[in-house]
């Protein structure tokens, strides 16, 4: 049966909640579309436009078919680096291959989703992309849940590389349960010249949530941008961090992020930039709201200098809504929650996540969308 076959098997209300993640329904504003449902890759099409521009597979289907490709696996995360790792090394089900050939420009999203639909699965993937030399590409990734299902886990590896000249933009949007236990797993290398952004997107309540991925700027005049909006309610469990490694001469690191709690929630935000090299520069930004009593938020900003001649710089600042804003916008009739989604909307601004207009518009809507319906 063919993978386009095996995706119309999908019921439409699961399809549908794909949708509300980032997921366009069709090829026709995507350059590819990956899915991978519960344990197994389902969908994979290349859009005919980006035919020869772009390879897009299952992750052990792509193992089979280069041999080359071997030398990838493992080389960026450690399979013993935790319990996590070992598992998805133990036993793994897919994940997705993505290659952007050199010289590429990709003007449209490649879409991928990795999807639970069965109660209490563990859900283990492991993700390679490439970025060939002087490629450009945008990709959104999104993670979802089935909201049916009541209890799960997901442990994702991903290992990321961006070569010479390359820009690679990469959002991540998770859409998980309040019963789900989350483990991703990634790291990156960026080469000489090279471009990595790295978003994040989390809006729904989730159980335990874990990340900390890593940059590694080798390459001479190499950047990475991480960018994190983070939206913590109903007791959800948020520990949420990254590091970058300026190895690289003129290599530089920006890191944003901007979280809100409340409901019980507890949020840890970290961020680490390591200057490695006597000519790098790097700036970690963290902003924090937190709306009640119930929820806890923290932040853990570190910088680390090894040689001299680095310039890394931090800025954290968490506090509470002020009643100045809420008070004004009362005044122009909104009641006080409608005053509080207003400001909460808008300080969860996606333009931090330096996306093209079209994809930053559809990122927004899902933010606001989110936002609206707590």
């Amino acid at each position: 049966m063919s993978k386009e076959n095996e995706l119309m098997k999908i019921p439409h209300e699961i399809l549908e909640e794909t949708y509300k993640a980032g997921m366009e329904a069709g090829d026709k504003d995507r350059s590819g579309t990956f899915y991978h449902v519960d344990q197994s890759t389902v969908y994979s099409k290349v859009n005919e436009l980006f035919q020869g521009k772009i390879e897009l597979m299952d992750t052990k289907t792509a193992l089979e078919k280069y041999s080359w490709l071997k030398e990838y696996m493992w080389k960026l995360v450690d399979m013993n680096k935790d319990e996590y790792t070992r598992k998805v090394a133990d036993n793994w089900s897919g994940g997705y291959f993505m290659r952007v050939m050199p010289g590429a420009e990709i003007t449209f999203p490649l879409q991928s989703c990795l999807l639970i639909t069965k109660k209490n699965l563990e859900q283990r993937v492991h993700n390679i992309i490439i970025a060939e030399e002087g490629s450009k590409s945008h990709i959104i990734t999104s993670c979802v849940q089935h909201s049916s299902v009541p209890d799960a886990a997901h442990l994702g590896v991903s290992e990321i590389y961006v070569k010479k000249g390359a820009m690679l933009n990469f959002t991540m949007i998770h859409q998980w349960s309040e019963n789900t236990l989350v483990r991703p797993r990634s790291a990156a290398e960026v080469g000489d010249k090279a471009t990595f952004v790295s978003n994040y997107v989390c809006m729904r309540p989730v159980r335990d949530v874990q990340m900390y991925p890593a940059a590694l700027c080798s390459g001479a005049e190499s950047t990475v941008s991480f960018n994190s909006i983070l939206y913590g309610h109903a007791n959800s469990t948020m520990d949420i961090g990254s590091k970058a490694v300026l190895t690289g001469k003129g290599s530089k690191a920006e890191m944003v992020s901007r979280a809100i709690a409340r409901e019980g929630s507890k949020m840890i935000i970290r961020g680490l930039i390591e200057g490695d090299n006597t000519d790098c520069k790097g700036h970690l930004e963290c902003r924090g709201l937190l709306i009640d009593d119930e929820a806890f938020l923290k932040s853990i900003p570190e910088l680390i200098a090894k040689k001299k001649g680095v310039e890394i710089t931090h800025e954290a600042a968490v506090g509470k809504i002020s009643e100045r804003e809420i008070t004004y916008l009362m005044t122009r009739k909104l009641s006080r929650d409608e005053a509080v989604s207003l400001i909460i909307r808008g300080f969860m601004d996606v333009g931090i996540l330096g996306l093209p207009d079209a994809l930053n518009a559809e990122i927004k809507r899902i933010v606001e969308a989110s936002a609206e319906a707590d």
